[in-house]
């Protein structure tokens, strides 16, 4: 089968001819229906060295995957050939007591886990392929009805990781109160929705592109900004002077972190969901008095189900434009330029 490969750090991935997986106890073999290009696998190709994550290449790309159960390995019970699933992407090690409440991104025994801290796409072999392997039936979760492999393939990261964020969030985003969603991208764009369906609060989007702020008028944003110097200054002057309660930086840069923590509240939630790789300098009078500031990273399975639910619901929909797997380098450049609007989608398997 096809398969597009990360060979090293520092390179570009290639589609080349591999093995078609086999189950082996436990295991199922999806058959994939939509694999989500995420920025986070431009990081992988161009800014790793050898010894910065604990796994390295050779394995193929795409860690936001949903399509069709294909094959089951012995003792697999709940699941059936044809059924449409999306795959839950951080696999830990099932068993600590985070594993245990479906908190497997933050897995505390990695030993344990398929590998360390990582999942399919992240050095094991994603989903940018005809076939995956799940080394566990746990990682699957059946898609509602009317839900389908395309659609709900970026909905296991790009809604997912912002759904963990504002959920963390909740108590602080009561009717009255302010949330700006900082980079109207992937990630962004499901944020606003989710922001929507979820509360109460007054929803502001930020992003230095006219056409990411239209999408977020059509996601339901409240207000838009355009970045720029004084953002933080609107961004007050649009809440009373009180500022944002909740931020959600979908960036992460050194100019939108600093933007992001001037433009909060005070006793808010300032939460950095972008691997810009900038940095924050904190103070006693750096940020706000009791600002809370805090890194993320993708979601529970649980919270997965919900995310599902919603969209099955037509409460959170993904924007999305797909790529047949021989071009899925092209969604990468795209991604890479700044050209795509919301989500890129390999689509190895029509239906």
């Amino acid at each position: 089968m096809k398969a597009l490969r990360l060979p090293r750090w520092k390179s570009e991935a290639e589609l080349v001819e591999v093995e078609e997986p086999t189950p082996g106890p436990g295991q199922v073999v999806v058959r994939i229906g939509g694999a989500g290009a995420c920025h986070s696998d431009l990081h992988l190709m161009h800014d790793f060295d050898e010894g910065t994550l604990p796994w390295a290449p050779p394995f193929t790309l795409g860690h936001e995957n949903a399509g069709w159960v294909h094959a089951l390995g012995t003792g697999v019970a709940g699941l059936e050939p044809g059924q449409p699933v999306a795959v839950y992407g951080p696999w830990g090690c099932g068993s600590c007591a985070r594993c245990r409440l479906g908190i497997e991104t933050y897995c505390e025994n990695p030993a344990g886990a398929p590998i360390p801290g990582g999942g399919g796409g992240l050095g094991l072999d994603g989903g940018m392929a005809e076939f995956m392997l799940i080394p566990d039936a746990r990682f699957l979760v059946p898609l509602p009805d009317g839900l389908d492999p395309v659609t709900a393939a970026p909905l296991t990261d790009a809604a997912l990781t912002p759904y963990h964020a504002v959920r963390r969030s909740w108590p602080k985003l009561a009717p009255g109160t302010a949330a700006a969603v900082v980079g109207i991208g992937g990630l962004g764009h499901m944020a606003v929705q989710i922001l929507k369906a979820t509360t109460a609060t007054t929803v502001l989007a930020v992003d230095s592109r006219p056409e990411a702020l239209a999408v977020a008028e059509r996601a339901g944003a409240d207000r838009t900004f355009l970045a720029g110097d004084g953002t933080a200054e609107e961004i007050r002057a649009a809440t009373g002077g009180r500022g944002a309660d909740v931020v959600l930086d979908c960036v992460g840069s050194d100019t939108t972190l600093a933007q992001s923590a001037a433009a909060a509240r005070t006793m808010g939630d300032l939460t950095i969901i972008g691997l810009g790789g900038g940095t924050l300098p904190v103070s006693f009078f750096g940020v706000p008095y009791e600002l809370s500031v805090q890194t993320t990273y993708w979601g529970t399975r649980p919270e997965l189900i919900e995310v599902l639910d919603l969209a099955a619901r037509g409460l959170i929909r993904s924007t999305v434009t797909t790529f047949p797997l021989e071009r899925a380098m092209d969604a990468y450049r795209q991604l890479e330029a700044g050209e795509l609007v919301g989500r890129a989608v390999v689509v190895p398997n029509d239906g």
